[in-house]
């Protein structure tokens, strides 16, 4: 799974990485965060068909920023391979998670979940992971934990420890060290780190970040380009749990 992918600079990483990693690590399944692919916020139509049809992606999760691309409420209603949070209202366009079968054959259930510290206004995501897995069995269970604070994070992965293979955090742009297998068989990390821009503020021009902590003024944030970085974790399971979680850096 890639963490964020941000603006353009991060579809050159997607681009130039992800099908030679396919092939390089003989994945089964490739999960892509991409709730920031579109100039640093949202995502469109095209690029989500771009990776499914010509990259190879299979699961594409979001987060909080799913819907600032206008219009694209049509597309997360057609696209099932498209995720937002599960965790959002009800009659939310589109679904919070999906099943399909890898190469192998096996049968994996992909969960989207969004954390509520810091974060919009949505429904409980640890009653949500519960629902869900009450009602669905596969063979192997994903969880993106697109979250803000590590604490509901880390909170996250011992809550379903044991009962999903790997709970893979997203959505603060920072990678952090503590990815592990957790006592009951899950792979964890807090978060899984951007694919994109590095050489700014979390992925946009460090300017305008600047700007905003030194003026009063809310400086518009533009995507950075510069130390360009794919940030990724692969998690290798046997049965339902996770044998082995690894960090993969790569750059352009």
């Amino acid at each position: 799974m890639l963490g964020d992918v941000v603006g353009e600079p991060g579809r050159r990483l997607v681009e130039g990485h992800v099908p030679r990693l396919r092939e390089e690590t003989g994945a089964d399944l490739v999960i892509v965060n991409g709730e920031n692919a579109a100039h640093g916020h949202g995502i469109t139509e095209g690029i989500a068909r771009e990776w499914f049809e010509r990259l190879g992606v299979d699961v594409i999760t979001t987060g909080n920023h799913a819907f600032d691309v206008k219009g694209i409420e049509a597309t997360f209603r057609l696209e099932p391979r498209l995720l937002r949070p599960a965790n959002h209202p009800p009659d939310t366009a589109g679904n919070g998670w999906i099943k399909l079968h890898t190469r192998s054959g096996e049968e994996v259930l992909v969960m989207n979940l969004m954390g509520r510290v810091h974060m919009p206004a949505c429904d409980c995501p640890f009653r949500c992971a519960d629902t869900l897995l009450q009602k669905e069995r596969a063979d192997v269970v994903i969880v993106d934990m697109h979250a803000e604070a590590t604490s509901e994070a880390q909170a996250m992965g011992h809550h379903l420890d044991g009962r999903v293979a790997a709970v893979l955090g997203t959505h603060t742009h920072v990678p952090t060290l503590d990815a592990k297998v957790l006592p009951g068989g899950t792979a964890y990390v807090t978060d899984i780190g951007m694919t994109g821009p590095y050489g700014g503020v979390i992925g946009m021009k460090k300017e305008a970040s600047l700007a905003r902590f030194l003026k009063v003024q809310r400086a518009k944030y533009e995507v950075a380009d510069g130390d360009l970085q794919l940030h990724a974790i692969l998690v290798e399971t046997q049965g339902r749990r996770a044998a082995r979680i690894e960090r993969l850096v790569r750059t352009l």
